[in-house]
C-alpha cells in the first residue's frame, strides 16, 4: 500500500507539471464558442457539484439520480387530470382540424384558433391562480406530443406564444408582472412572441444590435431595432425583447452594454410588423420581422434584473427545448402508424411489402428512432418536474436527438409510401417541409453539439483543477489523489471498464448495459486526452468536438431506453419484451458508433482527413462555390 501511495503521487507530480501550462486553461473564458447558445459558467465547480448525468459523464463521474430508475412524477390526481384534458384534445384534433387546408391558405383557421381559447391550450403551464391550466413539464410534454402528432405549424404558434412568448414572465416576473399579463395571456385573450433573433444576430445572441436607453427622468426606455423569424410576430400583443443597453458597474464605475429583457406591449407604439416571409414548412404558423421605432417601455417592464437579459433568454431557450422531444415524438408516431398502414395493405410480386426485409428494416429503425426520442423526451421534462436546475446538456441532447429522428422517420415513411408518399394528399410531404425548421431553430444543432461538448469539457476542467489544487497538499486530499490515481492505473493495464449498470438494470440488459459501461470508459478517457493535449485551444477543434458531442447524445439516448425498458420489465408491461429489443439493437449499434467516434480523435489518418476537409472547404470559399474543373472544359495549366 505504501508503494502503491508513492507510485501514485510520483506520477501525479508529474501529471501536474504538464498540466498547469495546458491541461486547466481549458476553462478559460476562452474555451467558450463565439456563436454560443448559453453562456457558460466560468468559475470551476466544486467537485459533484452538477447532478447531470451529462456533465458528470465527461467528468469521469458517475452519476445516475436523473436516469434510474425511470420517473414517474404524476400524482394520481395529475395523471387523472391530464387524462381528462388528454381525450378531449385528441378528439377535437381529429374532428376538427384540417392541416392541409392550414397549410394551403398558409393561416390557421379562426374556428379552431377561437375553440382553442376555452381549452386552456394558451395557458397549460401558467397556474391556477393566474387562469392557467397548472400542467407540470410532464404533463405539458404530453399535450405538446398530441400537438405533434396533429400539426406542427399549430404546435409552433402555441409554442412560441407559452413555451418562449410568455415563459421568461412565468421564470423571472415578479408578482406584479405575473398579475397584469398572465390571465389574459393564458387564455389566449393576448398573444405573445419572443423577440431574440436579428439580421445579424442568430447563434450569436450576443452580437444583438437593438438598443434600449433610459430616459433621463429614469422612468421608461426607448427601444430601437429590429427582430426577425418571429413566430407570432405578426398577431402577437406582448413581446419579450432582448437589447442592449448600458449598464454601469458599481465597483469600477466603468459603463459597458449588457442585454436586458423587457416585456413589450404593441400598444406602447413605435411596435410595427410584417409577416410577408414565404416559408418552407410550418406555412399556417406566423412569422414576422417586428420593428421598435422609439418604442416607450416603463421601468417596471424589465424582467430580471437590468444587463441579465443573456441568462433570462438562454434560460427560456433552456427550459422550453424538452418540449420539442415530446412534439416530434406524437408527430413520428403519426408517420410510423400511415407507413405500417401502408406496408401491411400493399402488396407488390405476390406479398404485402411488410414481408420484405428492407422495409422491415426501415420500420424497425423507425420504431427504434421513435422509443429513445420519447423515452428520452420524458426524462427530460421529469428531471425538470423533480427540481433539478443542472438539465441544460440534456436538454440540447433531446433538442438534436428529436429533429434528427424524426427527420429520418419522415424520410423513411415517404420512402415506404413511394410514390403516394410523395403526393400532397398524404400528409407527409407536409410534414416533411414542416421539420426541416427543427434542426434550426432553438439553437441550431450545430451550435448545440459545440455547447454539449464544451460545457462538458469545462465541467471536466473544472474537476481537474481541484485535483491539481489537491496535489499541493496531498496529504490532506489522499483520497481524491488515491481515486483518480487508481481509475488511472486501471485504466494503464486495460481493467478499467467503466461504472456498472448491473444493479440498475434488467439482467436482460446486462449484457447492453456492459456496453455502453464501456463506452462511458472510453468517453472519460478521450476527454482527458482531449484537454491534455489541446488545453484551451479545444474550442478550435470543432472536427473533435462534434464526434465528442456524437458520442454523448449516443450514451445519453442509451441511458434513458435502458432505464425505460427496465421499468417496463418491472412493471410486467405487454411490450417489454418489444421494448428489451429494441434497447439491444439501440445499444449494440451505439456502441460501434462511439468507438469509431472516439478512436478518431487520436487516429492519424482521421486526423488527416479532418485537415483535408479544412483545405477543400477553403478552396470552395475561395471559388465561390464548386472548385474543380468541369469534366467538359478541362483547360491544361501551362
Amino acid at each position: 500500500m505504501v508503494y502503491l501511495t508513492r507510485v501514485t503521487l510520483t506520477s501525479y507530480r508529474r501529471f501536474s507539471q504538464l498540466a498547469h501550462s495546458r491541461l486547466y486553461q481549458a476553462t478559460s473564458a476562452q474555451a467558450v464558442p463565439k456563436e454560443k447558445p448559453v453562456e457558460p459558467d466560468l468559475q470551476p465547480r466544486k467537485r459533484d457539484e452538477s447532478t447531470s448525468f451529462v456533465m458528470n459523464m465527461f467528468a469521469g463521474n458517475a452519476n445516475f439520480e436523473q436516469i434510474f430508475p425511470y420517473p414517474d412524477v404524476l400524482t394520481p390526481d395529475q395523471r387523472e387530470t391530464l387524462q381528462m384534458v388528454q381525450k378531449p384534445t385528441e378528439r377535437f384534433w381529429e374532428e376538427n382540424h384540417d392541416a392541409l387546408a392550414c397549410d394551403a391558405n398558409e393561416k390557421i383557421s379562426d374556428k379552431v384558433w377561437e375553440n382553442l381559447k376555452p381549452m386552456g391550450a394558451f395557458g397549460l403551464q401558467v397556474p391556477s391562480e393566474y387562469g392557467g391550466v397548472g400542467f407540470n413539464n410532464t404533463q405539458y410534454a404530453r399535450m405538446g406530443e398530441i400537438m405533434g402528432a396533429h400539426d406542427l405549424a399549430v404546435g409552433i404558434a402555441l409554442g412560441s406564444h407559452q413555451s418562449i412568448g410568455y415563459k421568461g414572465i412565468l421564470l423571472y416576473g415578479n408578482d406584479e408582472q405575473k398579475q397584469q399579463y398572465l390571465p389574459d395571456l393564458a387564455c389566449g385573450q393576448k398573444i405573445a412572441c419572443f423577440c431574440l433573433t436579428e439580421p445579424g444576430s442568430g447563434s450569436d445572441a450576443g452580437s444583438i444590435r437593438t438598443r434600449a436607453e433610459l430616459s433621463p427622468d429614469g422612468k421608461h426606455w426607448l427601444l430601437n431595432g429590429s427582430k426577425i423569424w418571429i413566430s407570432n410576430g405578426d398577431i402577437a400583443d406582448v413581446f419579450t425583447v432582448f437589447a442592449k443597453t448600458p449598464v454601469k458597474d458599481p465597483k469600477t464605475g466603468e459603463t459597458k452594454d449588457k442585454i436586458t429583457a423587457f416585456i413589450v406591449e404593441r400598444k406602447f407604439g413605435g411596435v410595427t410588423s410584417s409577416s410577408g416571409e414565404k416559408k418552407m414548412g410550418i406555412k399556417a404558423s406566423n412569422t414576422a420581422t417586428v420593428n421598435f421605432d422609439n418604442t416607450p417601455i416603463p421601468h417596471e417592464n424589465v424582467l430580471g434584473p437590468v444587463g441579465g437579459g443573456f441568462k433570462v433568454a438562454m434560460n427560456i431557450l433552456n427550459s422550453g427545448r424538452f418540449g420539442m422531444g415530446a412534439a416530434l415524438s406524437g408527430c413520428m408516431r403519426t408517420q410510423i402508424r400511415k407507413a405500417v398502414e401502408h406496408a401491411t395493405q400493399r402488396e407488390q410480386f405476390g406479398s404485402k411489402i411488410h414481408t420484405f426485409g428492407a422495409i422491415q428494416e426501415k420500420l424497425a429503425r423507425m420504431s427504434i428512432a421513435h422509443y429513445a426520442t420519447e423515452s428520452m423526451a420524458y426524462i427530460v421534462s421529469s428531471t425538470m418536474d423533480r427540481g433539478f436546475k443542472d438539465f441544460q446538456c440534456e436538454a440540447a441532447i433531446s433538442k438534436v436527438f428529436s429533429s434528427e429522428s424524426a427527420w429520418f422517420v419522415t424520410d423513411e415513411a415517404i420512402q415506404i409510401l413511394g410514390g403516394m408518399g410523395y403526393m400532397r394528399s398524404s400528409g407527409v410531404e407536409k410534414v416533411m417541409r414542416d421539420l426541416r425548421i427543427f434542426r434550426i431553430f432553438e439553437g441550431t444543432n450545430d451550435i448545440l453539439r459545440l455547447f454539449i461538448a464544451l460545457t462538458g469539457a469545462q465541467y471536466a476542467g473544472g474537476h481537474l483543477k481541484e485535483l491539481q489544487k489537491a496535489l499541493t497538499n496531498p496529504v490532506g486530499n489522499l483520497g481524491m489523489i488515491m481515486e483518480f490515481g487508481t481509475k488511472k492505473m486501471k485504466r494503464a493495464v486495460g481493467l478499467s471498464s467503466g461504472p456498472s449498470l448491473t444493479h440498475y438494470v434488467s439482467p436482460k440488459l446486462k449484457d447492453s448495459a456492459a456496453l455502453i459501461s464501456r463506452s462511458m470508459e472510453q468517453f472519460d478517457a478521450s476527454i482527458e486526452y482531449l484537454l491534455i493535449k489541446y488545453g484551451k485551444n479545444i474550442i478550435h477543434q470543432q472536427f473533435l468536438l462534434n464526434r465528442v458531442a456524437n458520442s454523448a447524445i449516443d450514451i445519453y439516448a442509451c441511458m434513458c431506453v435502458l432505464s425505460r425498458a427496465t421499468r417496463s420489465e418491472k412493471l410486467g408491461l405487454a411490450s417489454a419484451d418489444h421494448e428489451i429489443n429494441m434497447v439491444r439493437v439501440i445499444c449494440n449499434e451505439a456502441s460501434d458508433r462511439i468507438s469509431s467516434a472516439l478512436a478518431s480523435i487520436r487516429a492519424q489518418d482521421k486526423l488527416n482527413n479532418f485537415d483535408l476537409m479544412k483545405s477543400i472547404s477553403a478552396q470552395v470559399c475561395e471559388a465561390g462555390g464548386v472548385a474543380q474543373a468541369h469534366p467538359l472544359e478541362q483547360t491544361p495549366i501551362v
